[in-house]
């Protein structure tokens, strides 16, 4: 008896030395590790790492900027059964431990040594909120320590819906989707509350290996992780045994969903993110913004589109450069033809593929499209493939597919049409999916990468808000935003702002200039500079206006050398239009300067809207992670006079005031005050002159708008190397360039009215559509008088004449007594003569 006293006084002894020693250390670790952790409060903080948005301004998704997919979402917004789904999975007494699971700690350790691996998991969720927001992943007795204790001290400072939630925006699911909300859009395509609950079960399986347990790269694991939750659901009694038991006959459903652009505006997003990134660091990509823009989906969309359309046009009628590539014979043999393309990316709408036959006696081809499979090309879809020679040559039209393609060749074609495949009834009619198990070829044409670029800018004249912007054919395959960062010569779309200038010196579209050749000598040049018109013929004497419908090269440098080459530069200084890149010889009236297509666009912009000036912005509104707006684009005003007093911070633009979010303090926008840069009349009498160009000149071509209200100019530079078209009514300014990235000769017959236009009316037609007329409104001061066209004076009773508009002061002068008869020369031969010569 006293020996048992003693081996029991012994190990009591050790219980409570080992007790004492295990306190005195955890308290020692608890001293040393408390100063350096976090404290709770800053969960309420936390930023999560939320993508850059960028939107349309009718709320279409243009681009996501982030390597996290997440959409944070409330505990509110999730399905019971979907939280008791997690809890099954992780942690099954999260309402009832206070952040460390003494049971689920031992559960774990029972299931590691019966098993050989932890099913359920030891750690909580309330150590995993620890683990993610605070902690690295060092798998240390240190970093073990700190999770334990944060979560303690987490469920003191946070209630437990609060924990849940913090815990299920932030879990990683895989394929870079974050929280919840994300994974059900990147597996399911679907939102929280939409999902079945053996997709609710698959969700909860990912946290404990979002590779191991995914459903697209590990399946039958993901099956089974899937299952084992379902059963640990109906054991805890979240489900009843009939719903696990529909819940594991389920089949597997999860695909990849990518987030998908609803607009084709690539060259907008990027402006959109670099703006941001301008603004708010690499914090943009992680803070979830909201960025809206000016533009408009359907008119941004069919910018896209028509600039796209307008380039291969033009590539077509230059022939075809041949394949892109020649695979070999063992490449052909391969039975994977996809694999053997995979060097060939799709470009935009064009897709790679390989011609595995030629049949000329079926006028057909066969080919093998990446992604696709088997297709067929007939040959009326390779008419236009004449073997290009020049930019000015092309071969003979092919008479056979052998004429255009060989076996092996790998060229770029246009899906045309896919054909009907029946599906399973649980498949869906995804296209891409029906065609790549169907036998039957799709239907393709031949096409080719163009290597003519382009750009086009909408903006709205009077606000200088951008409606859409297109950079090129590709933004893949050249992030080069030829919109904003290409300076080219204008050629003759400069003349608008040489006519303003005229206009604004006295001169009116009656005033008369000879058209007849002129050659100047230059030191510095090796030859006489001898211009001529485009046509090569010259016309004699011609009122204003029909030299600038007619783009009359010659009248405009005599009306250059007239006004002053300084002169004209100081006064497109005060039009804003830049000069740094401008000549000052005469050449500067032909648009031998150089001008981005977005400052052509501006100052386009300030002829529009009737002289005021225009700054182009993109952004429209930008909003925080909690939909509250931080910045508002400023409301513009238009302004002649008093200006300086309207320059005052003002009240935002008219908004639902019910439903819009309030602005923070710096948010309110700022008024910009637009002050008028050019006489109203001149730039009234200017539109009059620039509808005449496509009324009689050389944009006839947008007569098939049918509409009275469009004004513009056609522009080609020497060698046709930059063709242009800039338009516009009293409400929209549009500016199209097309040419190559390395200048070099379009042709002998690329105009600005063959390349450019088309593209223009293209966009108009859809900009415009149901837009009534919109026409600068007359000021006061101007006239209409009768004038003889020949001589630029007031037409005598009796003589054919027109009717012109001046400004009152410079209206041609009343005709004297003496010559109001159809007889005599009016008193006008000295002007005349000066004005000809």
């Amino acid at each position: 008896m006293p020996h048992l006293m003693r081996t029991s006084r012994l190990f009591a002894w050790l219980f409570l030395t080992g007790l004492s020693v295990t306190i005195i250390v955890g308290s020692g670790f608890y001293l040393y590790l408390r100063p350096g952790l976090p404290p709770v409060d800053q969960l309420l903080d936390i930023k999560l790492q939320t993508p850059l948005r960028v939107y349309s301004k009718d709320n279409r998704l243009i681009a996501e900027f982030g390597e996290k997919r997440r959409a944070p979402i409330t505990i509110e917004q999730i399905p019971t059964i979907q939280l008791q789904a997690f809890m099954a999975a992780e942690d099954s007494r999260f309402y009832d431990h206070h952040g460390v699971d003494i049971k689920g700690l031992a559960r774990a350790a029972i299931e590691l040594v019966s098993t050989g691996s932890i099913q359920s998991g030891g750690s909580t969720i309330t150590m995993q909120v620890a683990k993610n927001y605070f902690l690295s992943r060092d798998r240390t007795f240190i970093r073990k320590f700190n999770e334990i204790l944060l979560a303690i001290q987490i469920e003191r400072e946070l209630d437990k819906n609060r924990i849940l939630e913090l815990y299920l925006n932030k879990i990683y699911l895989g394929n870079r989707a974050y929280g919840i909300a994300a994974a059900a859009r990147v597996y399911y395509n679907m939102s929280v509350n939409e999902l079945s609950l053996a997709q609710m079960a698959m969700l909860a399986g990912l946290p404990k290996a979002p590779s191991a347990y995914n459903p697209l790269a590990n399946p039958q694991r993901a099956m089974q992780r899937r299952d084992w939750i379902l059963g640990r659901m109906k054991e805890l009694d979240y489900i009843s045994p009939d719903a696990y038991e529909l819940a594991i006959r389920a089949p597997l459903t999860a695909t990849y969903n990518a987030t998908e652009a609803e607009v084709d505006a690539d060259y907008v997003a990027e402006m959109a993110r670099a703006e941001m990134v301008r603004r708010f660091g690499d914090e943009a990509y992680t803070d979830g913004y909201t960025v809206t823009l000016t533009v408009d989906s359907q008119k941004q969309q069919t910018a896209t589109d028509a600039l796209r359309n307008g380039l291969e046009a033009y590539d077509r009628r230059h022939g075809y450069r041949g394949p892109v590539d020649q695979l070999d014979a063992n490449a052909l043999a391969s039975e994977d033809l996809s694999g053997a393309m995979q060097n060939y990316p799709r470009v935009e709408s064009l897709m790679p593929a390989v011609i595995t036959a030629v049949n000329d006696g079926k006028n057909e081809v066969r080919a093998h499209v990446r992604q696709f499979g088997p297709a067929v090309m007939p040959f009326k879809s390779m008419l236009w493939a004449k073997r290009f020679k020049t930019e000015n040559l092309t071969g003979p039209e092919p008479k056979t597919p052998s004429d255009v393609v060989s076996v092996g060749d790998v060229v770029y074609v246009r899906v045309d049409e896919l054909p009907k495949a029946p599906t399973a009834p649980d498949e869906g009619n995804d296209s891409e999916k029906a065609a790549s198990g169907i036998a039957e070829p799709v239907r393709v044409s031949l096409m080719q990468i163009p290597n003519v670029e382009g750009a086009l800018i909408s903006l709205k004249a009077k606000t200088g808000a951008i409606e859409a912007l297109a950079g090129g054919y590709s933004f893949g395959q050249s992030k080069y935003n030829r919109a904003m960062q290409a300076k080219r010569q204008p050629g003759s779309t400069f003349k608008p702002f040489l006519y303003l200038t005229a206009l604004e010196s006295g001169m009116t579209p009656a005033t008369i200039y000879n058209d007849a050749p002129i050659v100047f000598d230059d030191s510095e040049l090796e030859t006489a500079w001898r211009p001529q018109n485009s046509s090569g013929q010259f016309y004699g004497p011609t009122p204003l206006r029909e030299a600038l419908y007619r783009s009359r090269n010659l009248v405009s440098i005599r009306l250059l050398r007239d006004l002053g080459i300084q002169h004209t530069l100081d006064y497109l200084k005060q039009l804003k239009v830049p000069t740094e890149n401008m000549p000052d010889n005469l050449s500067l009236s032909l648009g031998s300067g150089q001008l981005s297509p977005m400052e052509l666009a501006r100052g386009l912009a300030v002829i529009a809207n009737g002289g005021y000036d225009v700054e182009p912005f993109l952004i429209q509104r930008i909003t925080d992670v909690n939909g509250e707006a931080i910045y508002e684009a400023p409301e513009v005003i238009l302004c002649d006079t008093n200006c300086d007093t309207k320059e005052t911070t003002s009240a935002p633009p008219d908004t639902d005031a019910e439903n819009a979010p309030a602005l923070t303090e710096e948010a309110v926008p700022e008024t910009r005050v637009m002050r008028r840069l050019a006489d109203e009349r001149s730039v009234y009498i200017l539109h009059s002159m620039l509808r005449d160009v496509v009324k009689r000149g050389t944009g006839r071509r947008a007569l098939a708008l049918g509409r009275d209200d469009i004004a513009g100019k056609t522009g080609t530079t020497n060698e046709q190397r930059d063709t242009w078209f800039a338009g516009f009514n009293h409400n929209l300014a549009t500016t199209v360039w097309v040419g190559f990235d390395q200048p070099k000769p379009l042709g002998r017959r690329e105009y600005g009215a063959s390349t450019a236009l088309p593209i223009w009316i293209d966009y108009m037609k859809v900009a415009l559509d149901e837009a009534p007329s919109a026409f600068m409104p007359r000021p006061n001061g101007i006239v209409n008088i009768r004038i003889n066209p020949e001589t630029g004076k007031r037409a005598r009773p009796g003589e054919d004449g027109t009717f012109e508009i001046f400004k009152e002061e410079d209206a041609p002068a009343p005709l004297a007594p003496d010559d109001e008869g159809p007889r005599g020369n009016g008193g006008n031969g000295d002007d005349l003569s000066r004005q000809i010569f």
